[in-house]
Protein backbone atom coordinates (compact mmCIF):
# COMPACT_ATOMS: atom_id res chain seq x y z
CA UNK A 1 0.00 0.00 0.00
CA UNK A 2 1.38 3.39 -1.02
CA UNK A 3 1.79 5.84 1.91
CA UNK A 4 -0.52 8.85 1.92
CA UNK A 5 0.84 12.40 1.93
CA UNK A 6 0.18 12.59 5.68
CA UNK A 7 2.50 9.66 6.32
CA UNK A 8 5.14 11.14 4.03
CA UNK A 9 4.92 14.41 5.95
CA UNK A 10 5.28 12.62 9.30
CA UNK A 11 8.20 10.62 7.91
CA UNK A 12 9.91 13.83 6.78
CA UNK A 13 9.37 15.44 10.19
CA UNK A 14 10.74 12.36 11.95
CA UNK A 15 13.81 12.24 9.68
CA UNK A 16 14.51 15.93 10.35
CA UNK A 17 14.25 15.36 14.11
CA UNK A 18 16.58 12.35 13.83
CA UNK A 19 19.13 14.43 11.96
CA UNK A 20 18.82 17.31 14.44
CA UNK A 21 19.16 15.08 17.49
CA UNK A 22 22.57 13.87 16.34
CA UNK A 23 23.91 16.88 14.38
CA UNK A 24 22.64 19.91 16.35
CA UNK A 25 24.63 18.98 19.51
CA UNK A 26 27.82 19.90 17.64
CA UNK A 27 26.50 23.46 17.22
CA UNK A 28 24.93 23.81 20.65
CA UNK A 29 26.27 25.06 23.97
CA UNK A 30 29.86 24.06 24.73
CA UNK A 31 29.73 21.09 27.05
CA UNK A 32 26.51 19.68 25.58
CA UNK A 33 26.65 15.88 25.72
CA UNK A 34 24.51 13.56 23.59
CA UNK A 35 24.71 11.04 26.42
CA UNK A 36 23.80 13.36 29.31
CA UNK A 37 21.72 16.18 27.78
CA UNK A 38 18.22 15.84 26.37
CA UNK A 39 16.67 17.05 23.14
CA UNK A 40 14.88 19.72 25.13
CA UNK A 41 18.29 21.06 26.15
CA UNK A 42 18.94 21.72 22.45
CA UNK A 43 15.93 24.05 22.54
CA UNK A 44 16.69 25.49 25.99
CA UNK A 45 16.45 29.15 26.91
CA UNK A 46 19.36 31.07 25.35
CA UNK A 47 20.73 27.96 23.60
CA UNK A 48 22.29 28.67 20.21
CA UNK A 49 20.04 27.52 17.37
CA UNK A 50 17.28 26.60 19.86
CA UNK A 51 14.71 27.68 17.27
CA UNK A 52 15.69 24.71 15.09
CA UNK A 53 14.91 22.05 17.70
CA UNK A 54 11.80 23.86 18.93
CA UNK A 55 10.56 24.38 15.38
CA UNK A 56 11.07 20.69 14.67
CA UNK A 57 9.13 19.71 17.80
CA UNK A 58 6.21 21.88 16.62
CA UNK A 59 6.42 20.47 13.09
CA UNK A 60 6.53 16.90 14.45
CA UNK A 61 3.52 17.60 16.67
CA UNK A 62 1.55 19.01 13.74
CA UNK A 63 2.50 16.10 11.44
CA UNK A 64 1.62 13.52 14.12
CA UNK A 65 -1.89 14.93 14.48
CA UNK A 66 -2.38 15.20 10.71
CA UNK A 67 -1.17 11.62 10.09
CA UNK A 68 -3.12 10.15 13.00
CA UNK A 69 -6.39 11.98 12.36
CA UNK A 70 -7.42 9.85 9.38
CA UNK A 71 -6.07 6.73 10.99
CA UNK A 72 -8.32 7.14 14.03
CA UNK A 73 -11.45 7.91 12.02
CA UNK A 74 -14.43 6.74 14.05
CA UNK A 75 -12.43 6.60 17.29
CA UNK A 76 -13.23 9.81 19.16
CA UNK A 77 -11.24 8.92 22.30
CA UNK A 78 -8.11 8.25 20.26
CA UNK A 79 -8.51 11.52 18.36
CA UNK A 80 -8.87 13.49 21.60
CA UNK A 81 -5.73 11.91 23.05
CA UNK A 82 -3.90 12.47 19.75
CA UNK A 83 -4.79 16.17 19.84
CA UNK A 84 -3.72 16.39 23.50
CA UNK A 85 -0.40 14.79 22.52
CA UNK A 86 0.13 17.20 19.63
CA UNK A 87 -0.77 20.28 21.68
CA UNK A 88 1.47 19.15 24.56
CA UNK A 89 4.42 18.49 22.25
CA UNK A 90 3.94 21.86 20.58
CA UNK A 91 3.67 23.74 23.88
CA UNK A 92 6.71 21.88 25.18
CA UNK A 93 8.59 23.56 22.32
CA UNK A 94 7.17 27.01 23.05
CA UNK A 95 8.07 26.90 26.75
CA UNK A 96 11.77 26.14 27.03
CA UNK A 97 13.76 24.50 29.83
CA UNK A 98 16.56 26.17 31.75
CA UNK A 99 19.91 26.45 29.97
CA UNK A 100 22.54 23.81 30.69
CA UNK A 101 24.97 26.60 31.63
CA UNK A 102 24.07 27.89 35.12
CA UNK A 103 25.57 31.36 34.50
CA UNK A 104 22.85 32.33 31.97
CA UNK A 105 19.71 34.11 33.15
CA UNK A 106 16.53 32.14 32.69
CA UNK A 107 12.87 31.94 33.63
CA UNK A 108 11.92 29.29 36.16
CA UNK A 109 8.25 29.74 35.23
CA UNK A 110 8.98 28.88 31.61
CA UNK A 111 10.98 25.85 32.72
CA UNK A 112 8.05 24.73 34.90
CA UNK A 113 5.63 24.95 31.97
CA UNK A 114 8.10 23.02 29.82
CA UNK A 115 8.24 20.24 32.42
CA UNK A 116 4.44 20.19 32.64
CA UNK A 117 3.92 19.92 28.89
CA UNK A 118 6.72 17.33 28.56
CA UNK A 119 4.88 15.22 31.12
CA UNK A 120 1.50 15.61 29.43
CA UNK A 121 3.05 14.76 26.05
CA UNK A 122 4.56 11.58 27.49
CA UNK A 123 1.41 10.59 29.35
CA UNK A 124 -0.85 11.23 26.37
CA UNK A 125 1.48 9.19 24.14
CA UNK A 126 1.35 6.27 26.59
CA UNK A 127 -2.46 6.43 26.69
CA UNK A 128 -2.65 6.70 22.89
CA UNK A 129 -0.34 3.76 22.19
CA UNK A 130 -1.97 1.46 24.76
CA UNK A 131 -5.49 2.47 23.65
CA UNK A 132 -4.48 1.81 20.04
CA UNK A 133 -3.48 -1.70 21.08
CA UNK A 134 -7.11 -2.38 21.95
CA UNK A 135 -8.45 -1.49 18.48
CA UNK A 136 -5.92 -3.28 16.29
CA UNK A 137 -6.72 -6.57 14.56
CA UNK A 138 -3.34 -8.31 14.49
CA UNK A 139 -1.96 -9.72 17.74
CA UNK A 140 1.57 -8.61 16.83
CA UNK A 141 0.44 -5.01 16.25
CA UNK A 142 -1.51 -4.98 19.52
CA UNK A 143 1.53 -6.18 21.44
CA UNK A 144 3.75 -3.64 19.68
CA UNK A 145 1.40 -0.79 20.64
CA UNK A 146 1.27 -1.80 24.27
CA UNK A 147 5.05 -2.32 24.27
CA UNK A 148 5.55 1.20 22.87
CA UNK A 149 3.58 2.66 25.78
CA UNK A 150 5.45 0.51 28.30
CA UNK A 151 8.80 1.51 26.75
CA UNK A 152 7.99 5.21 27.16
CA UNK A 153 7.17 4.62 30.83
CA UNK A 154 10.39 2.66 31.39
CA UNK A 155 12.55 5.16 29.50
CA UNK A 156 10.97 8.07 31.41
CA UNK A 157 11.89 6.38 34.68
CA UNK A 158 15.42 5.77 33.39
CA UNK A 159 15.71 9.44 32.40
CA UNK A 160 14.98 10.53 35.95
CA UNK A 161 16.79 7.76 37.83
CA UNK A 162 19.83 7.39 35.56
CA UNK A 163 20.04 11.06 34.66
CA UNK A 164 23.70 10.91 33.65
CA UNK A 165 22.53 9.12 30.52
CA UNK A 166 19.20 10.96 30.11
CA UNK A 167 20.14 12.05 26.58
CA UNK A 168 20.47 8.46 25.40
CA UNK A 169 17.21 7.40 27.06
CA UNK A 170 15.27 10.31 25.59
CA UNK A 171 16.67 9.79 22.10
CA UNK A 172 15.72 6.12 22.32
CA UNK A 173 12.25 7.14 23.53
CA UNK A 174 11.75 9.45 20.53
CA UNK A 175 12.99 6.84 18.07
CA UNK A 176 10.74 4.11 19.51
CA UNK A 177 7.69 6.37 19.91
CA UNK A 178 7.68 7.93 16.47
CA UNK A 179 8.90 4.70 14.88
CA UNK A 180 5.84 2.99 16.38
CA UNK A 181 3.61 5.84 15.23
CA UNK A 182 4.91 5.67 11.66
CA UNK A 183 4.64 1.89 11.50
CA UNK A 184 1.12 1.89 12.91
CA UNK A 185 -0.21 4.76 10.80
CA UNK A 186 1.32 3.23 7.65
CA UNK A 187 -0.51 -0.07 8.06
CA UNK A 188 -3.98 1.53 8.12
CA UNK A 189 -5.47 -1.73 9.36
CA UNK A 190 -7.65 -1.52 12.44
Amino acid sequence: MKPDWEIKLLTAAFMLVLAAMFILPFFSVPGYSIIRNTLSDLGAQSAPHAWIMNGLFIFLAFCSVIAGWGYFEGFIFHRIVLILFGISLGLMAIFNPTPIRPDIQYSLTEDGWHAYFSSTAGLSFVILSIATGFILEKQQDRLMSIAAGAAVILLSVLMSEADRSAGIWQRLMFILSFGWMLYTFKTREL
